[in-house]
C-alpha cells in the first residue's frame, strides 16, 4: 500500500558550449538524450562547508537563482535558462541530499540548512542579489531565503510548492513514511529498469505528457540518489526533514516583504492545489497575482518552459 502510494500520488518524492539550446518542447524526443549529456558536461561544483554543491551556470547578466523539486535536480530547468540565459546569468544548484551535490554524512538537510547553503553558493560566486524562481519544496527553500535574507532576493516566481498551511502536503506523507523506513531508495530505483513503471506512475502524477518522463532523464534523477549507501540514506534523510513544517511562523514575515513576486500553477496537481497560490497572493504585499496553467500539473515547468521563461520576463521589469 505504501509503495503505490509513493508511486502514484508522490509529487516531491519524485562544456559551455554544448549546452547549447535544450530540446525541452512537447512531446519529449530523443533529444533529452543530448540535454542530459550537455547538463552533464556543463556541472561545476562549489566547495563549500555544507559539502560540494553541484551546479550549471550560464549567461551573463544579473543572476537569476533556479531552485528545483524532489525527487528531481537542476536538470528540471534546462529549457527555461536556455529562453533565460541570454539575459540572465542563470544559477542552477542540486540541494543537499538530491541530485549530484556531494555532501557529508553529518551535513543536516532541512530547508533551513538548505537556505543557509545558497546564502554560501551566492556569496562564493560572487551574487549579491538574485531573481528566484523555485518549484515544489524548492519553493519552501524559496520563502525561507526571501524571509530570512530579503536583500538576496530580487524578485520571486513561485510554482506549485509548499505553503505555510500546506507543509508537507498530505499526498507527500506516504512518501516520508516510506523514507523514515528505509523503502524509498529501492522504490525509486526500481524506475530505472522499468521505465514503463516510472511513467505509468510517478510520470502521470507529475506531467501532462507522461511520456516526456524518457529512460535519459529517468537515469538522469535517479541514479545519483541510489548510487551509495551514503546517498540512499541522504535521500530518505532529505524527505524525512521536510516533516515537521519548515515554514511554520513565516507567515508574519512574507506579510511585510517587499519583494515582487508571481505565481504560476499548474491547476491540474493533486499536490498543491491552485489555493496554495491563492494564499501566496494574499499574503504577499506585492503579489503581481496567479498564472494558471489548466493541463500542468506538479512538474510542468519541464513541459512547459517558456511559460516560465515568460512569466519571469513579466516579473523581472518590476523588480
Amino acid at each position: 500500500m505504501k509503495r503505490r502510494h509513493f508511486l502514484q500520488l508522490s509529487g516531491t518524492a519524485l562544456a559551455a558550449n554544448t549546452i547549447g539550446r535544450y530540446a525541452v518542447a512537447t512531446p519529449a524526443t530523443a533529444g533529452d538524450a543530448a540535454d542530459s549529456a550537455a547538463f552533464l558536461a556543463a556541472r561545476r561544483f562549489a566547495e563549500l562547508s555544507f559539502g560540494r554543491i553541484a551546479y550549471v551556470e550560464r549567461g551573463a547578466g544579473p543572476a537569476a537563482l533556479f531552485l528545483h523539486g524532489a525527487p528531481l535536480n537542476g536538470f528540471q530547468w534546462r529549457g527555461a535558462i536556455a529562453r533565460l540565459d541570454s539575459e540572465r546569468r542563470c544559477i542552477v544548484p542540486d540541494f543537499m541530499g538530491l541530485g549530484y551535490s556531494e555532501i557529508p554524512a553529518q551535513q543536516p538537510l532541512t530547508a533551513g540548512a538548505q537556505c543557509a547553503m545558497l546564502v554560501a553558493l551566492l556569496d562564493q560566486l560572487k551574487v549579491e542579489k538574485a531573481d528566484v524562481i523555485a518549484s515544489d519544496s524548492g519553493g519552501a527553500v524559496a520563502q525561507l531565503l526571501a524571509a530570512r535574507h530579503p536583500e538576496r532576493v530580487r524578485s520571486l516566481l513561485l510554482s506549485n510548492c509548499d505553503t505555510e498551511p500546506n507543509s508537507p502536503p498530505k499526498g507527500v506523507l506516504p512518501v516520508i513514511e516510506m523514507a523514515r523506513a528505509g523503502t524509498l531508495a529501492d522504490d525509486t530505483a526500481k524506475w530505472l529498469s522499468d521505465p514503463a513503471l516510472a511513467r505509468a506512475t510517478f510520470g502521470a502524477a507529475v506531467f501532462h505528457d507522461p511520456s516526456r518522463f524518457t529512460k535519459k532523464t529517468i537515469a538522469y534523477y535517479v541514479e545519483p540518489l541510489v548510487s551509495s549507501p551514503l546517498r540512499r540514506a541522504q535521500y530518505h534523510a532529505f524527505h524525512v526533514a521536510l516533516d515537521p513544517n519548515p515554514l511554520t511562523g513565516i507567515e508574519s514575515v512574507l506579510r511585510r516583504s517587499r519583494i515582487p513576486v508571481r505565481m504560476v500553477w499548474g491547476a491540474s496537481d493533486t499536490i498543491f492545489p491552485l489555493a496554495d497560490a491563492e494564499y501566496l497572493h494574499r499574503i504577499f504585499p506585492r503579489s503581481q497575482g496567479i498564472r494558471r496553467i489548466p493541463e500542468g500539473k506538479l512538474f510542468f515547468q519541464e513541459e512547459f518552459p517558456g511559460i516560465i521563461a515568460e512569466e519571469a520576463r513579466r516579473l523581472w521589469q518590476l523588480a
